[in-house]
């Protein structure tokens, strides 16, 4: 693997380090990019839109702390590594009020359990750091090699950033918090293999000697720092590990109850919209037009063929189609 140079080194610190007051050109860039990324990517995931939502993954700025962390530990700069972590830290909180702002403007009767966008987010899987530890490798690859540097916005898309931490302002609006809390999962496990990839690539490439032929102040790199960027994989890895395992489950549990979900919302003539399962607990959106149908009754078809082990929530939905006959005074209610 061929080594970085003093001048490969000097863009990287150029590019990943945001140094200066919060009004300076580079603060105020990361600041107005973050905002913007963060209101594109909440009215994303609220209108359901992936290519809304990949717009933001584009213009998020949120990578560049990220790698600028990995970079800040290779070179052992304690003072980069805090600025740097402290941006990700405040970014995301900051992505997060605004979905939570937007989820208290806007927010639909079903509390997002229609919308792909946020469905997509919550349960992530050890399938998911896999492809975190890919794409975070690209992009310090990307980095090293500025002649590869194209290839950083399909990198932006691969990786999911902004769009979790805004899945997550928008389910506390609702008091989805398990569901957010799995959001908020999926953009630390993104952190963290984007770090570790990272710091492994820049290790492999050498970046501490050519920073030290640029008279760049390095400090003593430790084993224990290495330790604990390997340790936050694992941190993640765990609770993916049985996420995935509850994935299956609920898939499982989904598959069970969708036939006696259709057949009880038919002889009440609603219709079941949507119906998914979470941590063992199925969730129903049935549409329909009054008198409300009976959910005790779906409990008790529940527990008679094998599901009485499993949560139940319904969500009741008003609606339907009308038609009216032109020139008539009757209207016919429909839920089709």
């Amino acid at each position: 693997m061929d080594s970085v140079t003093p001048i490969d080194v000097d863009r990287m610190v150029d590019a990943l380090f945001i140094d200066g007051p919060v009004r300076g050109r580079k603060s105020s860039k990361f600041w107005i990019l973050l905002l913007l990324s963060a209101v594109i990517a909440t009215a994303g995931v609220v209108a359901d839109s992936t290519a809304t939502v990949i717009g933001a993954m584009i213009v998020a700025p949120l990578m560049t702390p990220i790698l600028g962390t990995a970079l800040a530990v290779v070179l052992a700069d304690r003072r980069h590594v805090l600025r740097c972590v402290s941006l990700v830290v405040g970014g995301a909180l900051v992505v997060i009020a605004i979905g939570f702002a937007v989820g208290l403007i806007d927010s639909p009767l079903d509390a997002y359990a229609a919308n792909t966008q946020v469905t997509g987010r919550i349960s992530p899987r050890l399938i998911d750091l896999l492809a975190a530890l890919a794409t975070g490798t690209v992009g310090a690859f990307a980095l090293v090699r500025s002649d590869i540097s194209d290839t950083l916005p399909g990198v932006a898309i691969a990786i999911s950033l902004v769009p979790p931490l805004a899945v997550v302002g928008l389910l506390v609006s609702v008091q989805r918090y398990s569901d957010a809390g799995g959001a908020l999962l999926l953009f630390g496990t993104n952190v963290a293999a984007i770090i570790a990839t990272g710091t492994a690539v820049l290790i492999g490439y050498r970046v501490r000697d050519a920073a030290r032929e640029a008279d760049y102040p390095i400090g003593q790199l430790r084993g224990w720092t290495l330790t604990l960027v390997g340790a936050m994989v694992l941190v993640v890895a765990i609770p993916l590990g049985f996420g995935t395992l509850q994935v299956a489950l609920d898939e499982q549990l989904a598959a069970q109850a969708k036939p006696l979900a259709d057949d009880w919302a038919s002889s009440n003539k609603w219709v079941v919209t949507t119906l998914s399962a979470r941590n063992g607990e199925v969730v129903i959106t049935a549409l329909g037009s009054p008198p409300d149908a009976d959910v005790t009754t779906l409990r008790r078809v529940f527990n008679d063929n094998g599901l009485a082990d499993a949560g139940l929530v319904v969500r009741l939905v008003l609606g339907g189609s009308a038609t009216c006959s032109a020139g008539g005074s009757a209207c016919t209610l429909s839920t089709d």
